[in-house]
């Protein structure tokens, strides 16, 4: 529980990584073969096999990065105006506290617009584009705040790591430490005759960059993406919409995107569901209209990569605070750990 709280309250927006790669890096230095970073910032750490021999490679990849914000534009009065890094309903950001990552430390601010007392009947019923919202600093002016930060400083929401009864956690970036969690301790306690590569791939939430680039350079002979899916059991959403629940396993995704992401090939999928069963745990299969992953990206790699997705059912992604069961998310582990020792 602490190597997860450790990675949902730190920092890493689409770009700017570097905290959870460190992390990963410190976690599983002596857990694996070798560890490497690539041009673009993608951690790799490599388990080898027990027989050297065997030339399978398997690529189990990870985002480190996490929806947020950016300075865009400091205003005469030291107020913030920010672009959005990743997909966020522009609803979910008023009034949220955020830290500012400059160059001289961290710094607080608080999302604000204007007040409801003044607005008009017709504009309370709108929600505001993020476009009229701004982030106080507490500046007394821009020059002051020019002083505290610089456009092009990543923006992050506040950490709020809590654990909630019935073995649930709650904060932000469970989107998708939690598959950095899976990935770090699927690496710990494989014992596989293949060489697996644990990849924290950077840039998925702005177009899955870091999963091109990586998996063209392991070429592997199967690839597994890990992130985290909707969870669609509280009221507002239909069963048929999300049906994947929170406590019933990982989510065994078979389509995603309605097929315009990633279509899991016949034999991924039957790999996942022998080892889900072999392995005695619970597990769900999903065939999702909505968003995609690496896998997407990453299956068209090259010639074509045989790969699927295991997620963690998940609710209210995408927002400042989700909720997930650490009993999904260990039952997600023995589940991959049992199909790759089988491969």
């Amino acid at each position: 529980m602490e190597l997860m709280e450790k990675l949902v309250n730190a920092s890493g927006i689409s770009g700017f990584e570097g905290d959870i790669v460190n992390i990963i890096k410190n976690e599983l230095i002596k857990h694996v073969d070798d560890i490497e970073e690539d041009i673009m910032g993608n951690i790799i750490a490599i388990k080898k096999p027990k027989d050297e021999d065997n030339g399978l490679k398997v690529m189990l990849a990870s985002h480190m990065d996490e929806i947020g914000l950016i300075v865009r534009h400091i205003d005469k009065d030291g107020f913030v105006l920010f672009s959005k890094i990743g997909g966020i309903n522009d609803q979910m950001l008023m009034n949220q506290m955020v830290t500012i990552h400059t160059k001289n430390g961290d710094i607080t601010g608080v999302i604000g617009a204007k007040p409801p007392h003044r607005m008009k009947e017709s504009e309370r019923k709108k929600i505001i584009d993020h476009e009229n919202m701004f982030i106080d600093v507490g500046a007394v002016d821009g020059e002051e705040a020019k002083t505290m930060l610089d456009v092009g400083d990543p923006i992050s929401f506040k950490p709020n790591f809590e654990k909630f009864p019935n073995d649930l956690i709650m904060g932000k970036a469970l989107d998708n430490r939690i598959g950095c969690y899976v990935m770090i301790e699927v690496l710990k306690r494989l014992n596989s005759n293949a060489t697996v590569y644990g990849v924290g791939t950077v840039q998925e939430e702005v177009g899955l960059k870091g999963a091109k680039t990586s998996a063209f350079k392991i070429n592997p002979d199967l690839a597994l993406a890990l992130d985290v899916t909707i969870a669609g059991d509280h009221p507002g959403i239909k069963e048929d919409e999300a049906p994947a629940k929170i406590g019933k396993g990982p989510a065994i995704i078979l389509v995603d995107a309605s097929g315009r992401g990633l279509i899991a090939p016949e034999k991924v999928k039957k790999l996942l569901i022998n080892a889900g069963d072999k392995a005695k745990v619970n597990y769900q299969l999903e065939v999702g209209e909505g968003g995609t992953t690496d896998g997407t990206a990453i299956h068209l790699t090259r010639a074509g990569i045989p790969t699927g997705v295991v997620s963690v059912p998940t609710r209210y992604i995408h927002t400042t605070v989700s909720v997930a069961s650490m009993k999904d998310v260990e039952e997600t582990i023995e589940l991959l750990v049992t199909a790759i020792n089988d491969l």
